[in-house]
C-alpha cells in the first residue's frame, strides 16, 4: 500500500535519510522511530504529499503519489498530526465530519451516506457517547481518538500519525496503539506513525521503519528486536536494549 522507491529526504542542505526503499503491506500497522531530528515528521508529510523529497518517489495503492490530483490523494491518504484542536463550540461529530470533504458536493453538503460513515467512525474508536460533546472540554486521549474518527471517514486506505501517542500516560498509550492495530487488521487499513515509546512499537507492531540517518530500515518487529539495529541507534545516549526481553534500560554515568 505504501511503496518507498529510492527515497532521499533533506533538510536544508542536511541529509536525513538516502535511498530508501521499503514497502509497507495493507493490513499492517508500522511504528516509525528514530532520534529526534532525524526525519520522521518529513518522512510522513513526504508520504502525505505535503512535502516533496529531495529525490526518489513514493507509491500509494500502486500510484505514483506525484501522479494524484488533489482530490484523489485525500480519498488515498489521511493524516494524523500532532496539533491539538481545542476550538470551542466545535464538537467531535462537526470535526468528524471535516473527513467527508473529498465526497461532499462543492458546498460540503452531506447525505445520509456521509452521516453513517460519521457515526460509525465514532463509534469504532469508542467515542460515540462524545458526538455532541465540544473539543475544548475532553482530554488528549479523546481527543486523539475524535482525530482517528476524522481519518476513519475520510474512508482512505492509508493513514499516517506523526506521535499519536504523545503526552498520553501509558494505559492510554498502549489503548490507542491497540485501536490502531485492529483498525489495520479489521478494517485492512495500511497505518504508519511515529512514536518514541519502543515498548509499543515491538510488542502491538506488525513492523518497524527505523531511520538511524543517513539509512531507513524496514523490518517485521521481531525481526528488527533482534537485528542489533536498536542498539545501534542508541549507542552512546545513555540507554541499553535487550533483545531477549525487548526492554530498554537507563546505564549508569
Amino acid at each position: 500500500m505504501i511503496a518507498l522507491e529510492h527515497l532521499t529526504l533533506a533538510y536544508g542542505t542536511r541529509v536525513l535519510v538516502r535511498e530508501a526503499s521499503a514497502r509497507l503491506p495493507q493490513g499492517s500497522l508500522t511504528a516509525l522511530i528514530g532520534r529526534n531530528g532525524t526525519g520522521k515528521s518529513t518522512l510522513l508529510r513526504v508520504v502525505a504529499g505535503l512535502d516533496a523529497p529531495a529525490a526518489g518517489a513514493v507509491r500509494l495503492c500502486g500510484r505514483p503519489l506525484s501522479e494524484l490530483t488533489p482530490r484523489e490523494r485525500a480519498a488515498t491518504v489521511s493524516f494524523v498530526t500532532t496539533d491539538k484542536v481545542r476550538i470551542a463550540n466545535l464538537t467531535s461529530e462537526e470535526l468528524v465530519a471535516l473527513g467527508r470533504a473529498p465526497y461532499t458536493d462543492w458546498m460540503g453538503r452531506m447525505g445520509e451516506t456521509d452521516r453513517a460513515v460519521v457515526s460509525r467512525a465514532l463509534d469504532r474508536v469508542g467515542m460515540a457517547a462524545f458526538a455532541r460533546k465540544t473539543m475544548d472540554r475532553m482530554s488528549d486521549g479523546e481527543c486523539q481518538r475524535v482525530m482517528i474518527a476524522r481519518a476513519l471517514a475520510q474512508d482512505t486506505p492509508v493513514i499516517l500519525l506523526d506521535e499519536p501517542t504523545a503526552f498520553l500516560d501509558l494505559p492510554n498509550r498502549y489503548s490507542l496503539a491497540s485501536l490502531l492495530r485492529r483498525l489495520a487488521r479489521e478494517e485492512g487499513k495500511c497505518i504508519l506513525f511515529s512514536t518514541h515509546d519502543l515498548d509499543v512499537a515491538l510488542t502491538l507492531c506488525d513492523g518497524i521503519a527505523l531511520i538511524d540517518t543517513p539509512s531507513l530500515y524496514h523490518l517485521p518487529a521481531a525481526e528488527m528486536a533482534a537485528s542489533g539495529h536498536i542498539e545501534r541507534l542508541f549507542a552512546g545516549e545513555g540507554i541499553a536494549f535487550d533483545p531477549a526481553t525487548q526492554t530498554i534500560r537507563l546505564l549508569k554515568r
